[in-house]
């Protein structure tokens, strides 16, 4: 532990924990010139490594999609560092790159920052939109809804869709047009159309120089592995089995900062090219702190890791998670769900 950072007590109110990180706000030129270098180059040399080996076979160029994707992943995460203000002191800096970044992950910046910043706002409140997340149904909600709607939803969580279909629905589509935003103002369209025509500008010049096949064999593989990626990453931050979600009344945002996200408990290959995503209760409760310095945070503070943890095998079970029981206070299975209902019928 680094003796000069005083230890901080878990226990305390999560508001004062806030304030106690503050002094891991600071981002560092250099290291987030690094952080850049390192994941950008890479990902443009196996990008160039598939379309070489095109030639050989497309299954050997599917292998070095698998790293390419995950340098992907990496680059939505500083763009989502830019987003919090956090990846550069300079807010210009962290805008224009965040935007540039926006072309290579389809995502529109300023757009998904205005939802980003509703999610964070709002994360675990059952009585506010739920923008920016992944729709969750109190078991209430469900029980109430006709039988077509009720069959729709188990095929919304169904994982086949939620990190196959939806994945790639969520960002070759419907970052394409910012609906769902349309009383948001100009900014919504400047920053999707200004988006897409970059996306257009790049993609024209891809297929110009290397044909448009070699182009989408070499680019489909890599988009459609990191957006499931993306997704199952935001799913885990938040679905867990003992999330907190609270109704307004009893929801604030520093607990359901803390306590309704979770410490994603990646090994250490994962955890750098996730950008440290996984420490997500310190990234709620403080998103200001950049995300190489999270690490840092548990570090020194070791009784944090404890908080909201989830390991690999774990995150797996919480797939099944899909409804909220309010009773019980915590996520729950359809299984679980009908159970409970038969039992109350005898």
């Amino acid at each position: 532990m680094d003796s000069q950072a005083p230890t901080i007590d878990i226990t305390a109110e999560p508001r004062a924990l806030k304030r106690a990180l503050g002094e891991y706000r600071t981002p560092r030129l250099a290291r987030s010139v690094l952080e850049l270098t390192v994941t950008v180059i890479p990902l443009a040399a196996l990008w160039l490594l598939m379309w070489g080996t095109l030639s050989a076979g497309v299954w050997l160029g599917l292998l070095f999609a698998v790293p390419a994707a995950g340098f992907l992943v990496r680059l939505f995460m500083i763009q989502h560092d830019c987003s919090h203000g956090s990846f550069f002191r300079s807010r210009t800096a962290n805008d224009w790159v965040g935007r540039a970044i926006g072309v290579l992950t389809l995502t529109p910046y300023d757009l998904w920052r205005h939802s980003h910043a509703h999610h964070h706002a709002n994360s675990g409140n059952l009585d506010r939109p739920r923008v920016g997340g992944i729709d969750t149904l109190t078991v209430s909600e469900f029980r109430g809804l006709p039988r077509i709607q009720r069959l729709l939803y188990r095929l919304y969580r169904h994982p086949l869709v939620l990190f196959g279909v939806g994945p790639t629905y969520l960002f070759v589509l419907d970052h394409r047009l910012p609906v769902g935003f349309m009383r948001a103002g100009w900014m919504p369209w400047l920053s999707t159309m200004s988006t897409n025509a970059a996306i257009a500008l790049l993609v024209t010049t891809m297929i110009w120089l290397v044909g448009m096949i070699p182009f989408l064999l070499v680019q489909l593989p890599i988009t459609l592995l990191a957006s499931s990626i993306g997704v199952w990453l935001f799913y885990v931050q938040h679905q867990f089995e003992d999330t907190l979600w609270e109704h307004d009344d009893d929801w604030t945002f520093h607990e359901a900062a803390l306590h309704g996200s979770s410490h994603y408990d990646l090994p250490a290959p994962l955890r750098w090219f996730t950008a440290n995503i996984g420490i997500h209760h310190v990234h709620h409760l403080c998103s200001r702190i950049p995300s190489y310095r999270l690490s840092e945070v548990l570090r020194d503070h070791p009784a944090l890791r404890h908080i909201g943890r989830v390991s690999l095998r774990e995150s797996l079970a919480s797939v099944r998670l899909v409804l909220w029981d309010e009773e019980q206070r915590r996520l729950v299975s359809f299984a679980e769900t009908h159970r409970a209902a038969t039992d109350r019928s005898r």
